[in-house]
C-alpha cells in the first residue's frame, strides 16, 4: 500500500474567504490528492478555526494568536517565534511538503520550511500581492525560494510572471473545485415573480457590491439578494436606501450555507473589481445558475458569454446592467444557460479533479 504524501498548510489570515474554503475542500479527498493533509493556523478568528475543526480528515494545529496589521505582519515574518512554532508543527506532522496559502504565511512558512529542507509549495488564490507595492517585495522572496507555485487562473499566473519572470518553469494553472454533491444541481426558480439575482462574497471594495446595487437601479422589477458581511456592510446599507432599493435588496449577512439563498436565484451575480476566480460563481454554475459578470480578473475563464452565462462587455456600472437587463428580457434563455454551467463545473472544476491535479504536482515535488 502507498503511503500518503504528507503535506502541511499554513493559514495565517483573519477572514473566512475562498482560499479557505478551497483548503477544506483539498483535504476532503485523499483518495485523489495522495495526501494526508494537515494545518498549522495563526489567526484571531474563531470562525476560521471553526471551519478547520469541522473539517473532517484534516489535522488541526491552532496556535491562534495573531493579530491583524502591518506591525503584526512583520512581527510574525520576520520575528523568531512563528517560525519556530511552524517549524515544530512540521517536525510533529513528519511534513514532507509545506504549503502556503496566503499572503501572511509566505515569509514565516518559507522560512519554516528552509529550516527543515523541505519543499514549498504556493498557491496562488489573488493577484494582491502582485498588484500592492507593500507586498511584493516580501512575497517575491518567498515565491523565489518556492519549489512550485500553482494559481487558480491563468489570469493570476500572467499576473506572476509579468512581475517575475523567472518562475515560469515551476507555474502551473489549477482552477479551484467545488463539491458537486454538495452544491447539487436545483431546477430554476419558478419564472412568475420578480427576476432575482444572487452575490455571495465579503462585504469589501473589491468585491463591488456597490456596482452590483447601482446596476440593480437600471434594471426595474429585480430583487438582489447578498450573502456576506464585512466592513463595507453600513455603507452598501446605505446605498441601498440612498437609491430607495430597500424592497428590491436584502443582506443576508454571512451564512455557513449559501444554498438557500441560490437556490431562489435565477442567476448568480458578480460586479467585482479584482477576482483571481470567484469560487462563488463555480458554486451557482454547479447549481445550474448562470453567472452574470464583468469581464474582471480569471472570472472570464469560467463565465463564458452565452455559453455558462452572460459577461458584460466592459467594466463599466452601465455595461453590467446592460447585460442583467438581457437575462431578465430573455429569461428562458438565460435559465437555460444553467446546464452548461453545470456541465462545465462537472468537467473543469470538481473538487476530484482539483485534487487528483495538487496529486500530480505533490508527486513531482518528492
Amino acid at each position: 500500500m502507498t503511503m500518503p504524501i504528507r503535506v502541511l498548510h499554513v493559514v495565517i489570515a483573519g477572514e473566512v474567504g475562498g482560499a479557505e474554503r478551497m483548503l477544506r475542500d483539498l483535504a476532503s479527498r485523499p483518495e485523489q490528492s495522495g495526501a494526508a493533509h494537515s494545518i498549522a493556523l495563526i489567526t484571531p478568528n474563531p470562525a476560521l478555526t471553526e471551519l478547520f475543526a469541522r473539517t473532517a480528515r484534516l489535522r488541526l494545529r491552532d496556535r491562534s494568536r495573531a493579530r491583524e496589521g502591518p506591525l503584526s505582519f512583520l512581527w510574525s515574518s520576520l520575528g523568531p517565534r512563528d517560525v519556530a512554532w511552524l517549524a515544530d508543527v512540521a517536525r510533529r506532522e513528519e511534513a514532507q511538503i509545506v504549503q502556503l496559502h496566503t499572503f501572511a504565511s509566505q515569509v514565516a512558512g518559507t522560512r519554516a520550511a528552509l529550516r527543515l529542507g523541505l519543499p514549498v509549495l504556493r498557491t496562488e488564490h489573488s493577484t494582491r500581492v502582485y498588484d500592492d507595492p507593500s507586498c511584493w517585495p516580501f512575497s517575491r522572496w518567498s515565491l523565489r525560494r518556492a519549489q512550485s507555485a500553482v494559481f487558480v487562473s491563468e489570469h493570476v499566473r500572467r499576473a506572476a510572471l509579468s512581475k517575475d519572470p523567472t518562475i515560469f518553469p515551476r507555474a502551473r494553472v489549477v482552477h479551484n473545485g467545488v463539491d458537486t454533491e454538495h452544491f447539487a444541481f436545483a431546477p430554476p426558480a419558478p419564472p412568475r415573480g420578480p427576476f432575482t439575482f444572487a452575490l455571495v462574497g465579503r462585504l469589501e471594495r473589491r468585491k463591488g457590491v456597490d456596482r452590483a446595487i447601482e446596476a440593480l437601479r437600471h434594471v426595474p422589477e429585480t430583487r438582489l439578494e447578498i450573502v456576506g458581511d464585512g466592513a463595507e456592510r453600513s455603507r452598501l446599507e446605505t446605498l441601498v436606501v440612498e437609491n430607495g432599493l430597500e424592497a428590491r435588496v436584502r443582506f443576508h449577512g454571512a451564512l455557513d450555507d449559501p444554498r438557500p439563498i441560490l437556490l431562489r436565484a435565477h442567476a448568480a451575480l458578480c460586479a467585482s473589481r479584482e477576482e483571481g476566480l470567484g469560487i462563488a460563481n463555480l458554486e451557482a454554475m454547479a447549481m445550474g445558475r448562470p453567472v452574470v459578470a464583468s469581464p474582471v480578473g480569471g472570472v472570464p475563464e469560467i463565465v463564458q458569454d452565452a455559453v455558462t452565462g452572460l459577461l458584460a462587455h466592459d467594466m463599466s456600472v452601465a455595461s453590467l446592467a446592460l447585460r442583467m437587463h438581457d437575462a431578465v428580457k430573455h429569461r428562458d434563455k438565460t435559465l437555460a444557460l444553467g446546464a452548461a454551467a453545470r456541465k462545465f463545473v462537472l468537467d473543469r472544476c470538481s473538487i476530484d479533479a482539483m485534487c487528483r491535479a495538487y496529486g500530480r504536482v505533490y508527486a513531482e515535488l518528492l
